[in-house]
Formats: structure tokens, C-alpha cells, sequence
């Protein structure tokens, strides 16, 4: 089984930053798909960023520009670096990473969210 646990969720005012951290531990070969989604309070979870085991990057229009997504492979860590924060960004954030376990089975994890408040 694998884990995935996030951190650096908060309240923060207008134009500030925070960065989201998610941790995968357990039966892990690799993880070649990483990605955050949000989901605002009566809206459906959308899409954030993906970043690729080559390190290639997809943002969604509302994140580019503002967001930076990142990883640490030897850490099986994901990182979402949140610029020029606006109350439109408030949402639960959740980590998912596509993960080939050793024995060379696919699954998809979520992590348990954590939230991010705009708001001054």
C-alpha cells in the first residue's frame, strides 16, 4: 500500500505564499505522474498541475504564471509552490500520484487534502 500525506496548508492574505507539500511512502518503485487538484467549497475538484517523471509540466490556466509545480524524486515528494494568492484560490488541495509499486502493480493515491484560505 502507499500513503500519501500532505502538508503547508493555511490562511494567508492576499498576494502572499504558501507551499504545499505531499509525502508518498510505502511499496513504491516509482512514481512517473504526479499532480495537485483543488476543490473549492460547491464546485467539483479540478485540475492544478501535473508534472511527468521527466520533469515535463501542465498548469491550468488559473495556476499559470502564479503556481510552480515540482518534485523530489529520492524523496517521493511533490511540491506546489503558490504565488500571488487570490480569494478564488481558496480550496482544499489534494496530491495524486499515479505509483508503480515493487511488485509491479499501477495505482492511483490521493492524499487526505489540506486546506488553503485567501482571505484577508
Amino acid at each position: 500500500q502507499v500513503q500519501l500525506v500532505e502538508s503547508g496548508g493555511g490562511l494567508v492574505q492576499p498576494g502572499g505564499s504558501l507551499r504545499l507539500s505531499c509525502a508518498a511512502s510505502g511499496s513504491i518503485f516509482s512514481i512517473n505522474l504526479m499532480a495537485w487538484y483543488r476543490q473549492a467549497p460547491g464546485k467539483e475538484r479540478e485540475l492544478v498541475a501535473i508534472v511527468t517523471g521527466d520533469n515535463s509540466t501542465i498548469y491550468a490556466d488559473s495556476a499559470k504564471g502564479r503556481f510552480t509545480i515540482s518534485r523530489d524524486n529520492a524523496m517521493n515528494t511533490l511540491y506546489l509552490q503558490m504565488n500571488s494568492l487570490k480569494p478564488e484560490d481558496t480550496a482544499v488541495y489534494y496530491c495524486n500520484m499515479r505509483v508503480v509499486s515493487r511488485v509491479s502493480t499501477v495505482g492511483h493515491y490521493w492524499g487526505q487534502g489540506t486546506q488553503v484560505t485567501v482571505s484577508s
